[in-house]
């Protein structure tokens, strides 16, 4: 067998384009004393793995990704062949491993998942994984909306914003709105999703735009971007508000991220702003997927999926996120 392996051939100059991976062949290796061989189903496209592209990115989450070797990212596929303790042939399994057709594992982060056929295997990286995960720890432990609340979500059409927007409805809130970045997708994200308003913020004059979207100000606002953006919610933002801080979309292709300039309205309106990482949560992912799958049985919550064919086009899908050209969570069948 052969595995077909995306690499990281240079280092991304700002937005990542396709040039900045490569495609190769190598054979198959069989696993060694307590490894398993992982077939990789799919390939999950998420844009903060961007943030360790850069040369000495690596922080206590993730090594910065050396050039010439397979790029980084979750996966979800079933042991083929093992000699771990833990890691049965046939068992599914979601995993921090690597953009290939076939990943050695050891102690890597790895969640064994329950073999339902009733629920597609790609979901496990996208609704019931960790960017519907983020949505729900987000809102139900930092967000936390009530009936009377505005909430705002910025990167709405992305992974983690069309199942935060959801989300945010079915636990009462009075009213939801987003930022995206074309007409079309502003469009989806109100009659499919069920957005009340949402920003395109490249036509500019984002204060009215958002003093029109949000006119009673806003109580939670669901941050995947960061920067000027969040500059801009800060001067509208709600006393008393809540800010769960899941992304910083707009530094990742920055070597000088710029913050917002007006931090000091998170004093004067005693606003909560707290970042999270959802692998931080394994022992809550049960409730967060028993609850995720209850309201998809509901009708309540629905999945958006972008999908590619073929291990090769990582580097495409990838570079397409920060394009804008998404909607939904985008995955690569291997």
């Amino acid at each position: 067998m052969q595995n077909i392996q995306v690499l990281l051939a240079r280092r991304p100059n700002g937005v990542p384009v396709p040039d900045d991976f490569s495609v190769r062949e190598t054979p198959v290796v069989q696993p060694d004393t307590g490894q398993a061989l992982i077939e990789n189903i799919y390939i999950s496209l998420d844009a903060g793995f961007r943030n360790w592209m850069d040369e000495d990115a690596g922080d206590e989450v993730l090594p910065a990704m050396p050039l010439g070797q397979p790029v980084m990212g979750l996966t979800v596929g079933r042991v083929i062949a093992s000699k771990h303790p833990n890691l049965p042939l046939g068992q599914l399994v979601m995993g921090r491993l690597a953009w290939e057709s076939f990943s050695l594992a050891s102690d890597d982060f790895l969640v064994p998942l329950d073999d339902d056929e009733t629920i597609p295997e790609h979901y496990h990286l996208g609704i019931l994984g960790d960017t519907g995960m983020s949505a729900y720890f987000g809102l139900k432990d930092i967000g936390k909306p009530s009936t009377e609340d505005t909430v705002l979500i910025s990167a709405a059409a992305g992974s983690v914003g069309y199942v935060a927007g959801q989300v945010a409805r079915i636990m009462g809130a009075k009213r939801i709105g987003g930022f995206t970045s074309s007409e079309p997708k502003r469009q989806r994200l109100i009659q499919e999703v069920g957005y009340d308003e949402v920003i395109n913020y490249r036509q500019g004059n984002l204060d009215e735009q958002l003093q029109a979207a949000c006119p009673n100000g806003i109580d939670v606002y669901f941050d995947n971007v960061g920067g000027a953006i969040l500059e801009t919610v800060l001067s509208q933002i709600n006393h008393g508000a809540r800010i769960p801080f899941c992304g910083a979309v707009a530094d990742y292709n920055s070597k000088t991220p710029s913050g917002p300039g007006n931090l000091f309205m998170l004093v004067t309106q005693c606003v909560r702003l707290e970042g999270f990482l959802t692998h931080t949560k394994l022992e809550r992912y049960d409730e967060a997927r028993q609850q995720l799958k209850t309201w998809m049985n509901q009708d309540a919550l629905q999945t958006f999926v972008q999908e590619y064919q073929g291990v090769d086009q990582c580097g495409i899908a990838f570079s397409d996120l920060f394009a804008g050209n998404n909607f939904g969570k985008t995955i690569v069948k291997v």
